[in-house]
């Protein structure tokens, strides 16, 4: 196991991406953020909680997702369902999506399909902790990145979380 992030470098690049959308959303106006089930969701949460002291009370739109059931692998097996909760109208609005790690791009398709049903945003941007960049199997892209690592695609990419996991830290596993 190698550490690509440790828990204080992991406090300081959260804190510097939600200053970066925060730096192209000036206040969140017309923007709402949305963390991927499930394991996004404890990035999302922890850039709400960066965001909340910078911006008007009230002012943060924030939801969750759950693409389960738009996954193409969804056929493989069953899934363990997670739940959406988005709690506003993303009509027209500026949705930026937040997830762990970006790897083959699979996961976001599936978001952007998921989306769709709660409306036609204006803009979908993608803001990612880690970006495993050169193993995409679908031209996507994130707008804000954490950190961006080159492996090999028996490596595992493993955020853990101290809501989750006990510990925060970001490390590449070998399969």
């Amino acid at each position: 196991m190698k550490t690509i992030l440790s828990e204080q470098q992991l406090a300081i690049t959260i804190q510097r991406l939600s200053h970066q959308v925060l730096e192209n959303h000036l206040g969140l106006e017309n923007t709402v953020l949305i963390g991927i089930q499930p394991r996004g969701i404890y990035f999302s949460d922890r850039m709400v909680e960066q965001l909340r002291p910078l911006v008007a009370p009230g002012r943060i739109a924030y939801g969750k997702l759950d693409i389960t059931f738009y996954r193409d692998d969804v056929r493989k097996g069953l899934h363990e369902l997670n739940r959406t909760d988005i709690p506003f109208s993303i009509e027209g609005k500026n949705v930026i999506l937040l997830d762990d790690v970006l790897w083959t791009g699979r996961t976001i398709r599936a978001a952007l399909d998921a989306l769709l049903d709660f409306g036609r945003p204006g803009k979908v941007e993608l803001c990612v902790l880690i970006d495993r960049r050169f193993s995409r199997q679908l031209p996507i892209q994130a707008d804000y990145t954490g950190k961006s690592i080159d492996s090999f695609i028996t490596q595992k990419v493993k955020v853990f979380w101290k809501e989750k996991d006990g510990r925060d830290e970001v490390a590449v596993l070998e399969g």
